[in-house]
């Protein structure tokens, strides 16, 4: 198989196909993000040859495994859904052939690789099996949009996440706490859970903040022009963003950056989960929430 550097997927991808099709990320402006600073350049696509061989290779590979079928797929990179309609339907076909009984393919999507495409091609794409996307919007919070350089603001979330809607393709949003800064989070949780509200993700995905000192926001830490949330104001920024949600849909903060992982169904599960935070806010010292985010090294 043919992989790039480290592979990141989403904790509910873990039972799926693995296929490189991009590597890097186009965007490459985060201020935040390190999670691409071991590639050599920041982005590349695959070529069909490559992706037609490593399809070869999973399908044979499962065809011993008898009994075993394979019914997702999720294409690696940080933003797959960045590719022209066309070849991303040429790349559903050779999943196809490899894996007739597939029935749907995720990924990670900027909310500008919606924006590339027309109505009828995002159509086109589910059609084609395009299912499940994973969207980091991060925030709605638009100074915080701004400040790290995410290349979009709240009114295109709502815009780009209504297309999908419209076109039948299911998705989820990565919200990352923290990144308002420091007394602002819960303001930034509140607006989005407003935008969040009015869309339909299938699950909303939180994780903590975690600042590296290969990132940019490091420096901008170190130049005073940022501060970050302590540990237990993001656990109220969390409180506050699974009170102000207002759509059925699951929420979950699952990955390492979380020093206490859950996962609940809203709003059945909405005073259980504000109990939970309650619990970890009241009684869990920021000393120790502080070590455990010290020890996270890695995402």
């Amino acid at each position: 198989m043919h992989y790039t550097g480290t592979i990141w997927r989403p904790p509910y991808e873990a039972s799926s196909l693995l296929l490189e099709v991009t590597a890097g990320c186009t965007h490459h402006k985060c201020k935040f993000c390190t999670l691409y600073a071991d590639l050599p350049f920041s982005f590349r696509m695959s070529p069909l040859e490559d992706i037609a061989a490593d399809i070869k290779e999973a399908s044979e590979m499962y065809r011993r495994l008898q009994g075993h079928q394979i019914t997702r797929t999720f294409l690696t990179g940080a933003n797959p859904f960045v590719l022209r309609s066309d070849r991303l339907t040429e790349i559903a076909n050779l999943i196809r052939a490899g894996f007739p009984e597939m029935e749907t393919i995720g990924s990670f999507a900027r909310i500008t690789d919606i924006s590339t495409k027309s109505d009828a091609e995002l159509a086109g794409l589910r059609k084609a099996g395009y299912d499940g996307l994973t969207i980091g919007i991060e925030t709605a919070d638009d100074e915080a949009l701004r400040f790290m350089n995410k290349g979009y603001l709240a009114a295109d979330i709502l815009e780009q996440c209504g297309r999908l809607d419209r076109a039948g393709i299911r998705y989820s949003f990565f919200y990352l706490t923290g990144i308002s800064g420091a007394g602002r989070g819960e303001a930034g949780a509140k607006a989005t859970a407003a935008v969040c509200s009015q869309l339909h993700p299938t699950l909303i995905g939180a994780n903590m903040m975690t600042i590296y000192p290969d990132s940019e926001l490091y420096q901008e830490i170190q130049r005073g022009a940022w501060a970050e949330e302590s540990e237990t104001e993001k656990y109220k920024e969390v409180r506050t963003l699974v009170e102000n949600l207002n759509i059925p849909t699951v929420f979950a903060a699952l990955g390492a950056s979380n020093a206490f992982q859950m996962q609940a169904k809203l709003p059945r599960d909405r005073q259980k989960l504000l109990d939970f935070l309650d619990h970890v806010i009241e009684n869990v010292g920021e000393d120790e929430l502080r070590r455990y985010r010290e020890s996270v090294h890695h995402l």
